[in-house]
């Protein structure tokens, strides 16, 4: 139906002008995001934080599917859910999907394990298990009971964060598959959040201003004028320190000076050095692979070590937990699909993707897809077919009826 001009000006909208001036918000108000996660650990040691939003990062471009599968557990097809709903588009009233992994990967590196909490569903969980999930949210798991879970949740209805007891059927509970690395006491990731806190305080002290001297006098300082002269001599070095433009001051030849803090900083800065290395190794990471400039063998094997195991861990429990026993019978399943192209630079998709077709593994139109390109209107492109090799001629081949007379004995074809 065609909409005149008038039409349009009287039902339009405009987000200053057609604002209700009865409606009062309601629930807390906050100058951030409530519900976003807060790392346990300050975001000022950079090395950590970098870790794991890189991994975080990586995990959340995965995609995660609610599918079903055929006989041969082949996919076929995605399957019209609100759990689809929720991990291709919107999680929850504040998230993506994508931003909802991010959100749980982040979670889970820093705590160790994290609760994926259904908050709207389509049926009551406590009576039924065949519901369908509308909306989910990342919980922090305070309690732990033999079959339930004492979790931490934001509550969109309030804008607060409340404390709730849920059956643990009803959670999927992701721990870290590196928690050995990550967040064990012992661990190597530990350790180096620990060094870099001691840092940190040597940073703030130095920033103060604070040397750190002790000035071995040629003297002993045991009565009380002996010590009112060390003061006075204490008190000039500080003068000259403060007094001078570039922080320099002179001591007679008999006094010794030693500065405590340097020893300590440097030992530390060697112990994070060797500490940020064990860690890029147990965990597959390099620094080419936080800047970007990794080439596909380290990726590979960065996506294979880290990567792969977290997102197996959430798609297996998620399985686990949010499909019926019915469901799983039904060819239901969660999986993720890991673009095989990603990797691979631009002039080698069209090497990759001849012999792809060549060897009809593919059909052009599903290369296309990968690449991001629209599906060709040709239908060849849809078909297993070589192109490059000549099908024998449909017209030629010979009817049902002629094939069983040759198997019979028949005269050959030629004659």
């Amino acid at each position: 139906m065609e909409i005149n001009i008038g039409s349009r000006l009287k039902h339009a909208y405009n987000a200053f002008m057609n604002r209700d001036p009865t409606y009062t918000p309601t629930g807390s108000s906050y100058s951030i995001r409530p519900d976003r996660p807060r790392l346990s650990r300050g975001n000022e040691r950079s090395i950590v934080t970098s870790v794991f939003n890189r991994i975080a990062l990586d995990v959340a471009s995965i995609d995660i599917k609610h599918c079903r599968l055929d006989e041969n557990r082949r996919y076929v097809e995605d399957i019209d859910s609100g759990l689809n709903n929720c991990l291709d588009l919107e999680a929850n009233l504040d998230q993506t999907g994508r931003a909802f992994i991010q959100d749980v990967v982040m979670s889970m590196l820093d705590e160790g394990c994290v609760a994926i909490v259904p908050v709207d569903t389509t049926l009551n969980p406590k009576i039924t298990n065949s519901y369908d999930i509308l909306s989910m949210r990342t919980g922090k798991i305070l309690d732990w009971y033999p079959a339930h879970v004492r979790v931490r949740l934001y509550n969109d209805q309030t804008g607060d964060k409340e404390d709730i007891l849920l059956p643990k059927s009803q959670v999927a509970i992701i721990e870290n598959p590196l928690y050995a690395v990550i967040n064990e006491h012992n661990s190597t990731m530990q350790r180096l959040i620990r060094k870099l806190s001691l840092l940190d305080v040597t940073d703030e002290q130095t920033a103060s201003g604070k040397l750190d001297l002790i000035i071995q006098l040629p003297y002993v300082v045991k009565t009380d004028a002996r010590r009112e002269q060390a003061n006075r001599r204490r008190k000039e070095i500080e003068e000259q320190l403060t007094g001078s433009k570039y922080g320099i001051a002179y001591t007679d030849g008999t006094e010794k000076v030693t500065q405590l803090n340097r020893s300590l900083e440097n030992n530390l800065l060697k112990q994070i050095e060797y500490l940020t290395e064990m860690m890029y190794s147990q965990l597959g990471i390099t620094q080419e692979v936080l800047n970007g400039t990794a080439d596909e063998k380290t990726m590979l094997n960065y996506n294979n070590r880290t990567v792969e195991p977290i997102v197996s861990a959430i798609v297996d429990e998620m399985k686990r937990k949010f499909l019926t026993k019915t469901a799983r019978s039904q060819r239901q399943t969660i999986t993720f699909f890991r673009d095989p192209f990603r990797l691979v630079p631009v002039n080698d998709i069209a090497e990759i993707a001849d012999k792809f077709t060549r060897n009809e593994i593919m059909t052009s139109n599903e290369i296309r897809q990968i690449v991001g390109m629209k599906p060709s209107d040709d239908p060849k492109a849809d078909e297993l077919i070589n192109s490059n090799i000549s099908q024998p001629d449909e017209t030629m081949r010979p009817t049902d009826e002629e094939s069983q007379y040759y198997e019979e004995g028949g005269e050959s074809q030629n004659g």
